[in-house]
C-alpha cells in the first residue's frame, strides 16, 4: 500500500536540509565502501541494509524506546515558502509475518526383545516363528499394543523386511492328475469350476486362505474348505479326490505335488516369477518408529540353491539287441529323448549290471547265454546322460571274471564316477558312498542279495552280498549325523507288480534303520510302492536300458519308473514318478497321457490304493 507524505519547506531550514541530505549521502556511501570489504560475508548493501532494519524492527531495545526515524525532505516541485513552515515524513510499519515451523518427529526406535509385533491372520507361522527368533514378541490378537505389524503386502521390489512365500498345490500322493491351469485353479475359487476340478474344493489352513484372499478377493461359499494344518493329509486323504495349497515348508513325502502352469517349486526349472502361488509379507511400523538400520528382517521359506534332486533307475545292461542298436544309430542314441531331463538332476543313479570290456564279441540280438559284456566305447552313453552315481550290485558284473571288472573299474575311475555296491572287493564295495549336494548330505549304500552273483572277497572284486547287520549300523550312524540314507538291493525278480512277503520285511529293515528312501534297482517288471516309517519304498523300478519287449505280457517290462527324489535344507520332501516306455529295444521315450494314468492305476491298485481320481 502507498501512503501520501506531505512535505512543507522553511526557507530558513533550507541549508539545514541540504547539509542534512548531504551527510546522509556520505554516511550511506561509507556504508557501502565497507559492506564491499566484507564481500564473502555479505552479497549486496541492499541486503544488509534490509536486514539491519528488519532487526531493529522485530527485536526489542535493550535501552528502551528506540529514537524516531529520520525525517528527510525530497523535492517535488517548486516549492510555496512560508515562514512558519516544518517538514515531516510518514513511514508506514509492516508487521513482519512469522509462519511457525512443526517439529519433526523422531522415530522411536525398536529394541528387539522389548517389540510387540501383531501378526495378521495371513502370516504363515514359520514367519511368526522366525520373527520370535528373532527376539520379537509376537502377538496373534492384541493389534492394539503392537508397534509392529505383518501383513500381506503386493510384491515389493528393493524394500527391507519383506518375506516372500511360496506355496505349493497338493494332492495325496497316489494322485494321477499331475498339472492345473491358473484359469482352472481360480475357477474353484471364484465358485466355477471347470475341466478336471469340477466338484473339487480346496484344502488350507487359515493361515493360507487370508493370504489367499488378499491377493484374489474372497472365495465363494463353499469352494474353500478349512482344515487345521496338522490335519489337512489326512484329511484330503480320506476325501480323495482333493487338492490342497500349503506352504512350501509343509510339503511331506506323502503329498504329491502339481504342477500349476507346468510349473512346480520341487523342480529343478522352476520359475518363481511366472508362478501363481506366491505371497509377500511386510513388517511395518504401526507409529512412528525405527528399525535398526543393519538389519533387514525378511526371510524367505524357499531358496533354489538347496533344492537337491536324485534320479534313481532300474536296470541298465548295454547288451544284445541294445548293444546292436548303439552299433547301428549311435552310441548315445538310448538316452536322446530323456538326456535332458536325467542331465537337469543334481545327482543321476544309473545301475549297471554290465561289465566293460576291450574284448567283449559282437553284440548278438539272439543271444541266449546270460553271460554279458558292453563294448568299452559304451561308456560314452553313461556320460552323455550325465551319470554321477554307479551302482555295482548287478547279478552280471562278474560275467567276464576279473580282469574286465578291473577294467570297468577303471574306466570309472577315468571318468570320475564314484560307485558302490560293488568293488574291488569287499570292503571296497560295501562302504557307504556319501556325497553333499547344495547342502544336502546323502548316503548311498547297496547289495546284491543273491549270494550266487556277489562274487566280491576280500581279494576279488565284484558285486557285495547283503550284510543286514553292517548295513543297518552304517545306516543309523550316518542318520543321526544328518546323512539322509538311499539304500538299494539287487533282489530276486518277479513277473508281476506285488511285493513278496520276504521283501517287505528285508526292505522294511532299511527303513526301520534310518533309510529315508529303499529302492529294487533288480526289477524288469515295476513293482509297487509303500510309503512306510517316514520312508519312501519302491520295491522295483523296471528297467532303464534293457532290449526286454513284453516277455511277460503286454507292456510290462516296456514299463520304466524313473524315480525323481527331492531333497531340501536337510529334508527329504518326497518323490516325482516319471514313466518312460521302452521302444526300439533301446530307447526309452515318456509315456502320454494316457499310457500313464493306465501305468499308474495299476502300480496304484496293485498296492491297494483304490482311490477315486480327480476328474472322474
Amino acid at each position: 500500500m502507498k501512503t501520501s507524505h506531505i512535505i512543507i519547506f522553511n526557507p530558513l531550514k533550507k541549508d539545514l536540509l541540504f547539509s542534512l541530505v548531504h551527510s546522509m549521502t556520505d554516511y550511506i556511501a561509507q556504508i557501502a565502501l565497507k559492506r564491499k570489504q566484507r564481500a564473502r560475508r555479505f552479497k549486496s548493501i541492499g541486503f544488509i541494509f534490509i536486514n539491519i532494519l528488519s532487526l531493529v524492527a522485530c527485536q526489542p531495545s535493550l535501552w528502551g524506546a528506540p529514537p524516531p526515524p529520520p525525517t528527510l525532505a525530497i523535492y517535488t516541485a517548486t516549492p510555496t515558502l512560508t515562514a512558519t513552515a516544518t517538514f515531516h515524513i510518514e513511514i508506514p510499519t509492516i508487521a513482519p509475518t512469522i509462519t511457525p515451523i512443526p517439529p519433526t518427529a523422531v522415530p522411536t526406535p525398536v529394541v528387539l526383545n522389548a517389540a510387540q509385533v501383531w501378526a495378521s491372520p495371513a502370516t504363515p507361522k514359520m514367519l511368526r516363528d522366525k520373527y520370535e527368533e528373532w527376539g520379537f514378541q509376537v502377538m496373534a490378537t492384541d493389534q492394539a499394543g503392537a508397534n509392529l505389524y505383518i501383513d500381506v503386502v503386493q510384491s515389493m521390489a528393493g524394500v527391507k523386511h519383506v518375506s516372500k512365500w511360496t506355496f505349493a498345490l497338493v494332492a495325496p500322493f497316489p494322485t494321477l492328475l499331475d498339472n492345473v491351469s491358473t484359469q482352472e485353479l481360480l475357477s474353484v475359487w471364484s465358485g466355477t469350476p471347470f475341466g478336471n476340478l469340477t466338484g473339487i474344493r480346496l484344502l488350507m489352513d487359515e493361515s493360507t486362505l487370508a493370504t489367499f484372499a488378499t491377493l484374489w478377493g474372497q472365495p465363494a461359499a463353499d469352494s474353500v474348505q478349512v482344515v487345521p494344518a496338522d490335519q489337512l493329509l489326512d484329511t484330503a486323504s480320506n476325501q480323495m479326490p482333493a487338492l490342497a495349497i500349503i506352504p512350501f515348508e509343509s510339503i511331506e513325502p506323502k503329498w504329491k505335488v502339481l504342477m500349476v502352469d507346468g510349473q512346480s517349486p520341487i523342480q529343478k526349472k522352476f520359475d518363481p516369477i511366472i508362478y501363481p502361488l506366491t505371497a509377500s509379507y511386510r513388517l511395518i511400523c504401526a507409529d512412528a518408529c525405527q528399525v535398526p538400520s543393519e538389519l533387514d528382517l525378511s526371510f524367505n521359506n524357499y531358496d533354489h540353491t538347496k533344492v537337491t534332486t536324485v534320479i534313481m533307475t532300474g536296470v541298465t545292461a548295454l547288451v544284445r539287441a541294445t548293444a546292436a542298436k548303439m552299433d547301428v544309430k549311435g552310441i548315445t542314441y538310448p538316452g536322446e529323448v530323456i538326456r535332458d531331463m536325467l542331465r537337469e538332476a543334481d545327482i543321476t543313479h544309473i545301475n549297471n549290471e554290465v561289465p566293460f570290456y576291450g574284448g567283449c564279441p559282437k553284440p548278438d540280438p539272439n543271444q541266449e547265454k546270460q553271460i554279458f559284456c558292453s563294448a568299452s566305447r559304451y561308456i560314452k552313453l553313461l556320460t552323455d546322460i550325465g551319470t554321477d552315481v554307479i551302482e555295482l550290485s548287478g547279478d552280471h558284473f562278474a560275467d567276464y571274471g576279473e580282469g574286465a571288472m578291473y577294467e570297468t573299474l577303471k574306466i570309472y575311475k577315468d571318468n570320475n564316477l564314484p560307485y558302490y555296491g560293488g568293488g574291488y572287493n569287499v570292503e571296497d564295495g560295501r562302504k557307504p558312498l556319501l556325497m553333499e549336494v547344495n547342502g544336502n548330505k546323502l548316503m548311498f549304500i547297496g547289495c546284491n542279495y543273491k549270494t550266487v552273483y556277489a562274487s566280491a572277497t576280500d581279494k576279488i572284486p565284484g558285486s557285495v552280498p547283503c550284510d543286514f547287520p553292517y548295513m543297518t549300523e552304517q545306516i543309523a550312524y550316518h542318520r543321526s549325523q544328518g546323512y539322509l540314507p538311499i539304500s538299494t538291493y539287487q533282489y530276486h525278480e518277479f513277473d508281476t507288480p506285488e511285493a513278496r512277503p520276504q521283501q517287505l520285511i528285508d526292505f522294511r529293515r532299511m527303513a526301520d534303520a534310518g533309510a529315508v528312501i529303499v529302492s529294487g534297482s533288480q526289477a524288469h517288471v515295476p513293482q509297487v510302492m509303500e510309503f512306510y516309517n517316514g520312508a519312501f519304498i519302491h520295491y522295483g523300478l523296471g528297467n532303464l536300458f534293457f532290449d526286454q519287449i513284453s516277455h511277460t505280457g503286454p507292456g510290462f517290462t516296456q514299463r520304466e519308473f524313473l524315480d525323481r527324489h527331492v531333497f531340501y535344507d536337510g529334508k527329504y520332501l518326497g518323490v516325482e514318478l516319471i514313466t518312460t516306455f521302452l521302444t526300439d529295444y533301446a530307447r526309452p521315450r515318456f509315456m502320454t497321457e494316457e499310457e500313464r494314468a493306465r501305468f499308474l492305476t495299476d502300480i496304484f491298485s496293485a498296492e491297494g490304493w483304490n482311490f477315486p481320481q480327480v476328474g472322474q
